[in-house]
């Protein structure tokens, strides 16, 4: 008789406010319910206004821009040009330091959530460490993984939430980020081609060029180059159509612009070797959340063309080389159907080979409306040893989707 298979390890994203509002024992109560081995609480996050259907205190919120939801330790961010910001619910009783201990003891496993370069932080001691278009224009919202400042916060926020007793962290937003990855009320009035956008997301900081310069580009040339091309879409010249392919970008410069994106992958690679360093110091494991299945899926859950990680260039993320460094690899899985969740990860699993592999999944729409749906899904995850799958959002989602979870892990 051939043993019984291991359950998956399954993981529910929320934030300190689930906790607070709800009570750690009644979430963890939920959680355990719906048969999950542990929660992903989100550490430091960025500014939103969410709904929350079954909040007990509030059912609209809207969250703290770049706020900590705990309290740091002075002396590990002595080395940071910005302070940071904590958010009022990091008070004694803490209730992300309530939910560790209750999950001790009821063995279940306490991992941080952490976004790290998007803040959207408009203090004026933020701003010379975010990204800046070929225009010069400051993006408020995002630290530059090239700035040393900003790589600073990132090695000052990862030791801190390591020193906090999580068993590991999952680093959002750990690279550079596309023009449109997160302001509220943001405006186009004209038509904007796939690549104009990608070329407006493009930095060209002062730590960019500067490394660019110290690998021989000409980063000035570059970005008179990129910017005259916006310029002129701006202007009504037509803009190639279809998908943003690296291979667009030989002739450009003599082929420098695909030497700038080498650029940002060994910043955003080298930066996430300082950070996991940074964890492994305090006893974390780290894992390198890719956005690029949400940059595909989130508004729709219905991405198209290549598997997701064929973009991942596109944020300056070498899956290859992050791999490497990091303790693992966690997918953005919002897809409507099953067979694109397996293309996706099957596309991960080449990519960076036998490493650790996980999956963030919706089990509500516009990605899931079936347990059926969501049993397809976590077979693909048994189907290629995927280490952990994670369920988003414990708050944000109706408490009969944890019902929905619960049969479908139980199916599997």
């Amino acid at each position: 008789m051939s043993p019984e298979p291991p359950p998956l390890n399954a993981s529910a994203f929320l934030f300190a406010l689930d906790l607070a509002d709800e009570g750690v024992t009644q979430v963890l109560d939920n959680v355990e319910r719906a048969g999950l081995s542990g929660i992903l609480a989100a550490f430091a996050y960025h500014e939103a206004r969410d709904v929350f259907p079954h909040n007990p205190a509030r059912r609209v919120q809207f969250l703290e821009p770049g706020a900590l939801y705990f309290q740091p330790k002075p002396e590990r961010w002595r080395d940071v040009p910005f302070a940071p910001i904590v958010n009022s619910l990091a008070v004694d009783p803490d209730p992300l330091s309530a939910a560790r201990v209750q999950a001790q003891g009821r063995g279940l496993a306490l991992h941080a959530w952490a976004v790290f370069m998007h803040t959207d932080r408009l203090d004026a001691a933020v701003q010379p460490h975010v990204c800046r278009n070929a225009f010069g224009d400051p993006y408020l919202t995002d630290l530059c993984p090239a700035d040393p400042g900003a790589r600073a916060y990132a090695r000052a926020l990862a030791a801190d939430i390591a020193a906090q007793g999580v068993d590991s962290i999952l680093a959002e937003s750990l690279h550079y980020h596309p023009l449109e990855h997160g302001f509220h009320h943001e405006r186009y009035f004209l038509e904007l081609a796939p690549r104009t956008r990608f070329l407006l997301g493009l930095c060209f900081c002062v730590s960019c060029r500067r490394r660019a310069a110290a690998d021989g580009i000409d980063a000035e040339l570059l970005q008179r180059v990129v910017a005259a091309e916006i310029d002129a879409a701006f202007g009504g010249a037509e803009q190639p159509p279809g998908a943003v392919e690296r291979e667009q970008f030989t002739d450009v410069a003599d082929g420098q612009l695909l030497a700038y994106f080498a650029m940002r992958e060994e910043a955003v690679r080298s930066l996430a070797n300082e950070v996991v360093e940074a964890a492994h110091e305090h006893g974390a494991r780290f894992t390198f959340l890719e956005l690029s299945g949400a940059v595909k899926g989130y508004a729709t859950g219905r991405p198209e063309g290549g598997p997701a990680p064929t973009i991942a260039w596109q944020l300056g993320v070498d899956l290859a080389a992050i791999a490497d460094v990091c303790d693992g690899i966690e997918a953005v899985g919002y897809a409507t159907g099953a067979s694109r969740v397996r293309l996706d990860l099957e596309s991960y699993r080449e990519l960076i080979g036998p490493g650790s592999l996980a999956v963030a999944l919706r089990p509500t729409p516009p990605d899931c409306d079936s347990v059926g749906n969501l049993v397809q899904k976590l077979r693909v995850a048994k189907d290629l040893d995927l280490d952990r799958v994670d369920f988003y959002h414990y708050g944000l989602a109706p408490l009969s989707a944890l019902d929905r979870v619960q049969e479908a892990l139980a199916a599997v």
